[in-house]
């Protein structure tokens, strides 16, 4: 709760100044082309890699849009026979969205609810709830602040916002997916940045994540978990292509069972190094000693030191966009019950092929193997694996098709809702209707 009153507060406070935008963080030049001006590297900004492709990446624009999805799932009642059931499923999904630059500010709003029918298990129904912000500014010319807030609400992983891939060393935990379980999610975070040099920055941040299920029966073996964390950075430009620094971070996850809580807390120091091959291409590393504490209800705490690491890469062009992370850290919480070392990747790319046409595919691999002490009460470790590749096409300036095919693997051994059936296969189709505002014009 202090965390989420820090973070409103310094939402609240400089609200009057939204009138400034942060330099791009992921690759780009800054704003306003100014050489003195540092770089926020991918490792300390917290923001993802762009997906839009060329001109998809329009601001200033107001968007109302309505998505009509008939898919076909292989497997909608994991975990409830021992054999696979396929289902029909169709969503209606609308979506308001707004996306404003101006000299200093940027600032995305967009909500999404979700409307979705079972053809044969019509008790799978559901309203999903998608919505996200994100704001960054400058509040002096070499001062700026950025504040993300994001929340999901839904029973299928399909229907849920696409994680984007990001080459932030504040690694969230790597949650376990629910595909048909009533899920709520909610992430807040803001990052603060100062050029106190010509080539020196210091910086910091907080962030909050809460993970529950409304209805425990439909997940057993996963529990509602919550994570705090903030932490601090110094980086220097050795070049104009070049950035040295080192951060801290402290996070503190925890997860609650019936007849057991578990808390897991971390402090890590890392260096990192990005360089920009490109206007639009980088590679980041960083890694560092990370130290881990679990305690349980009634239990002494216990203690260990591991090494963390962290990789991504990042390129944009006019008609291609690609973006591949990898992380390695020890987390808690992710709805498991202990303490785990999760190894994650993820990948995504984009490419448009013609005016009309463009093809994107992502692809992820997450591990997470119990550390918890054998004296501790622990979930079992597991990995899961996922894919997609899609095809889109401009029908008209406001009419576009899409179809494509998903596949999900889960293997947790300990958790009855995935073990029985870890596969789900999907192919889908859809047709948009977008309408377009330019603002300010």
């Amino acid at each position: 709760m202090f965390t989420r009153i820090c973070l409103s507060l310094a939402l609240l406070v400089t609200t009057p100044m939204w009138s400034q935008v942060v330099p791009t963080a992921t690759g780009g030049a800054p704003a306003d082309n100014d050489d003195t001006q540092m770089q926020t590297p991918p490792p300390v900004s917290g923001e993802p890699y762009p997906t839009m492709v060329g001109s998809e990446a329009r601001s200033n624009y107001l968007r109302a849009a309505v998505n009509v999805n008939v898919a076909y799932d292989d497997n909608v009642l994991t975990g409830a026979s021992d054999h696979a059931i396929g289902d029909a499923i169709y969503s209606i999904l609308p979506t308001i969205s707004l996306d404003q630059t101006t000299p200093r500010l940027r600032q995305t709003l967009t909500y999404s609810p979700g409307f979705t029918f079972y053809q044969r298990t019509t008790a799978l129904n559901e309203v999903d709830q998608n919505a996200a912000a994100n704001f960054q500014y400058r509040l002096r010319p070499h001062a700026s602040i950025s504040v993300r807030d994001s929340l999901q609400k839904s029973s299928n992983a399909f229907n849920q916002a696409e994680s984007a891939v990001s080459g932030s060393s504040q690694v969230p935990p790597t949650t376990v997916i629910t595909p048909f379980g009533d899920r709520l999610s909610n992430t807040l975070s803001a990052e603060l940045s100062y050029q106190f040099r010509r080539n020196s920055m210091l910086g910091g941040g907080g962030s909050m994540t809460n993970l529950n299920y409304p209805n425990p029966s439909q997940v057993p073996g996963l529990y509602n978990s919550s994570s705090r964390g903030g932490g601090a950075f110094w980086s220097v430009r050795l070049s104009s292509t070049q950035y040295l620094g080192t951060t801290y971070q402290y996070s503190r996850s925890q997860s609650n069972a019936l007849q057991a809580e578990s808390a897991t807390q971390t402090n890590t120091i890392s260096l990192f190094y990005t360089i920009y091959l490109k206007h639009t291409f980088s590679l980041s590393f960083s890694g560092g000693p990370q130290h881990s504490d679990f305690a349980q209800t009634s239990q002494q705490t216990q203690g260990s030191w591991t090494p963390s690491a962290m990789a991504s890469i990042g390129w944009q062009r006019s008609h291609t966009n690609f973006a591949a992370s990898y992380a390695r850290v020890v987390t808690g919480g992710s709805g498991l019950l202990g303490a785990f070392e999760s190894d994650s990747a993820n990948g995504m790319v984009r490419w448009r092929a013609a005016r009309t046409w463009s093809l994107g595919a992502t692809a992820s691999y997450a591990r997470n193997k119990s550390v918890t002490p054998v004296l501790f009460t622990s979930s079992p470790g597991g990995r899961s694996i996922s894919g997609a590749v899609s095809f889109q096409r401009t029908i008209s300036e406001h009419l576009n098709a899409e179809c494509g095919y998903q596949r999900l693997h889960q293997s947790y051994p300990g958790i009855a809702v995935l073990s029985g059936t870890p596969d789900i296969d999907r192919v889908y189709g859809s047709v948009s209707y977008q309408l377009t505002r330019p603002l300010g014009r």
